[in-house]
């Protein structure tokens, strides 16, 4: 009886799932399609030749990144877009972060009135160029805050309406700005507060001079696993909550706020390792609760490429932090749950974020040990037993196949068939070898938010980008 009731339960629970999935995958590829055609005959130059354009805040939170950053600020200003500025927030580096910026750029402290609309850590400084070809440049130097607290800092002296977050270590599509601010200047009858854009693997890419000249599929099964989940999650999962309007959810590598709103939700919350995502529920329940119309954007266009976890340690980290943000957010804001006063967030997005995306390694994990426990002591269902393991297996390949040949027959960035073909045997492997292993640091990240009430960010060491020679 017992054991026909928790089979009812895993069945119901993976029927579920796998109907939600399926459903996003169907919107999302309807969406995709539409919008890549959209963008064919969409006019970017209109935007940039026009003198209307809004100005655009870049900040670009630094930490410790002496290595790189001449190369990515040199990258960042080459963005292409005819009124913009950018920001880098030096936040209390420990090593010359700070000392090669003011070289490289010929750099001086100067003068500046700081209005703190959003609390933050102190500004010890504010740095311009003497040189007049880098007068779009701003440096800041602060104490040590992390990166909610430096995005804060850089919201405070930001003069455009709109500001874009990244990480300084992501390189951006020279075009990316025109591309994200396009749904804020479309005419519609709601307010656009936010819109994110794809997010890239560029392990295994070449890279000069903080600009991408060779795409190729990472070499390593780590971050070649990373590249198929990434597809997944922005073309098959992002894209789809985007056109139902409750995407809770942009990348903090890249994404474009409005200004006003996030300084009249009080900014970046510096007490949670998952500020991007609390910031976008935040924003979404401010604006539900001024009964204003309002919506969030998702572009499927890769607009920015970033270097993914090689090893298992950095990576282990990243998804701690990831599921420690993500409950964080989700108990900080628990009353959006079945709360029709919150729309779609309220009664789709956020249970489907407790239910499948924060309870599902429970879920699965008890499954394990319940068929576990009933083949060594009682009498096991095997041929449901072998349906479910088929069945889940079967799924997540197909879908993980999906994204990729969908991704390729759109926006064709692997321009080899071997790349393509590498990509699918991935697919194909990833749910024995790479699953387990986000199964297990999500539920370390349980554990480390509810018993050792951890906070810290962990550790992130980057390799760096292929230079060739």
């Amino acid at each position: 009886m017992v054991q026909g009731i928790f089979e009812k339960f895993f069945l119901f629970y993976a029927i579920c799932i796998f109907s939600i999935y399926f459903v996003l995958a169907f919107i999302s590829a309807l969406e995709l399609r539409r919008r890549f055609f959209t963008s064919k005959i969409t006019d970017y130059d209109a935007i940039i030749s026009s003198p209307l354009a809004p100005m655009i805040t870049v900040i670009a939170p630094a930490y410790n990144e002496s290595l790189s950053i001449v190369e990515n600020i040199k990258a960042l200003l080459a963005l292409y877009y005819p009124s913009f500025e950018i920001i880098i927030v030096n936040d209390g580096s420990k090593d010359n972060t700070l000392e090669r910026a003011i070289v490289a750029f010929d750099l001086e402290k100067v003068p500046y009135m700081i209005d703190y609309k959003i609390t933050c850590k102190e500004i010890a400084g504010i740095y311009k160029s003497q040189n007049k070809a880098f007068n779009n440049l701003t440096v800041i130097d602060k104490i040590n805050g992390g990166k909610a607290d430096a995005l804060n800092a850089g919201i405070n002296i930001a003069k455009g309406d709109y500001f874009i977050s990244i990480d300084v270590d992501s390189i951006i599509d020279p075009y990316a700005l025109q591309k994200l601010i396009k749904p804020f200047l479309e005419e519609t009858d709601r307010k656009v507060i936010a819109t994110g854009g794809v997010i890239r693997i560029a392990n295994s890419c070449k890279v000069v001079d903080g600009q991408l000249i060779e795409i190729n599929v990472p070499d390593k099964f780590l971050p070649r696993c990373q590249v198929v989940e990434y597809n997944r999650s922005f073309l098959m999962g992002r894209l789809a909550w985007s056109r139902l309007d409750g995407l809770l959810l942009i990348s903090g590598a890249l994404g474009i706020f409005d200004k006003e709103v996030v300084i009249n939700c009080g900014g970046y919350y510096t007490k949670t390792v998952g500020e991007d995502m609390e910031l976008v529920v935040r924003m979404r329940k401010f604006m539900a609760e001024q009964k204003l119309k309002y919506q969030v954007v998702y572009i499927p266009d890769p607009l920015c490429w970033t270097e993914a976890p090689s090893s298992m340690k950095v990576l282990g980290s990243q998804r701690n932090r990831w599921t420690r943000g993500t409950i964080d957010t989700l108990f900080l804001h628990r009353n959006v749950f079945l709360n029709p006063k919150y729309g779609f967030m309220g009664m789709v997005s956020h249970p489907f974020w407790v239910l499948f995306e924060w309870l599902a390694p429970f879920i699965e994990i008890f499954g394990i040990l319940y068929f576990t426990s009933i083949a060594i002591l009682g009498d096991p269902n095997w041929p449901f037993f072998y349906v479910m393991v088929f069945f889940v297996y079967f799924f997540s390949i197909s879908f993980s196949t999906y994204s990729i040949l969908f991704d390729h027959l759109t926006y064709h960035r692997y321009k080899k068939k071997r790349m393509i073909l590498k990509l699918i045997l991935t697919a194909w492997i990833e749910p024995i070898l790479y699953h387990p292993l986000i199964v297990y640091w999500a539920m370390r990240g349980n554990f480390d938010f509810f018993i050792r009430k951890r906070k810290s960010w962990g550790n992130m060491t980057r390799v760096g980008f292929e230079t060739p020679k």
